[in-house]
């Protein structure tokens, strides 16, 4: 059993710790705010976005004309998985299901016999990956030093990508991030970006037929792909930065309410210790008395 003293030092220990646990539950939540409301206002342009880009891809078809951001290469051979995690750890399992997402993927195409290449955006998903899948890391953005989340950010991880793509390294693009639900829920989510993917664009999937496109429709969206491909990247690192901080904030509280917990049982155990002691010291004066 310790000793009164190393009880003391645990509790203090243990008190010093749930006060930094409190401190970063605060500064989380401040900022989850901030990214909420920036990741929700960005939703509506990239759903609207999306929705035409969707009218405009269905109207173009399969022809010959159709930009190779649209088409492909015709080929799936070459994956590149853009993986999309924070700078910092300490947000309970945010990280690790954005890379556990990954990784079946991974292990998916490398099955499947097709070449996998990963870039990664944020140290804590290339510290991972690269334990299994170093040999396939060919690129690693560090966001460390971004104080604030800005579209040129977004841009100039589109414009690597793009860059990779129109040098022939990769024949499929497909992003991965965690999409933000609430405090406690993050969605890890995998969205192929090139070629570019869309949902049924519903209303705007015949809109193209009411309306004559100049220039061509084919040029417009040569024009407009590669902002979709940025915009994708944009609202996954809002998406990102929302889901960080509220796996943060929940994580922080469940280390605060763990904390408290540990005080109370290190506190009841230091009690017992200390009514013993005094109880042995009893016995041996009243033994001593007795004697005498």
């Amino acid at each position: 059993m310790a000793n009164l003293k190393d009880l003391k030092n645990r509790i203090s220990s243990v008190k010093s710790t749930r006060k930094i646990t409190k401190a970063m539950q605060m500064v989380a939540a401040a900022k989850l705010r901030r990214a909420q409301e920036a990741a929700e206002a960005s939703r509506p342009y990239a759903e609207r976005f999306n929705a035409v880009m969707a009218g405009l891809a269905a109207s173009v078809g399969g022809s010959d004309s159709a930009p190779k951001l649209l088409s492909g290469t015709g080929s799936d051979q070459v994956q590149l998985l853009v993986v999309m995690t924070s700078e910092r750890g300490l947000c309970g399992g945010f990280n690790t299901n954005i890379v556990k997402l990954a990784k079946a993927k991974a292990q998916d195409v490398l099955a499947a016999g097709k070449e996998l290449k990963i870039l990664t955006v944020g140290k804590k998903g290339r510290d991972q990956l690269k334990r299994e899948f170093g040999a396939n890391l060919i690129g690693h953005v560090d966001m460390s030093d971004v104080k604030r989340l800005g579209y040129g950010d977004a841009q100039n991880i589109a414009k690597d990508v793009l860059s990779r793509f129109d040098g022939g390294e990769f024949d499929v693009a497909t992003l991965f991030y965690a999409k933000f639900v609430n405090v406690v829920s993050q969605i890890p989510t995998a969205q192929q970006i090139i070629p570019a993917k869309f949902d049924d664009a519903g209303e705007d999937a015949g809109a193209s037929t009411l309306f004559d496109y100049e220039p061509s429709e084919e040029a417009i969206l040569a024009d407009l792909l590669p902002r979709g491909v940025a915009t994708a990247i944009f609202s996954g690192l809002l998406e990102n930065a929302a889901s960080e901080q509220g796996a943060r904030m929940s994580a922080m509280d469940n280390a605060t309410r763990n904390a408290g917990d540990m005080i109370d049982s290190l506190t009841i155990q230091y009690n017992r210790s200390r009514q013993a002691v005094i109880t042995n010291e009893l016995i041996e004066i009243i033994s001593g008395a007795e004697a005498l």
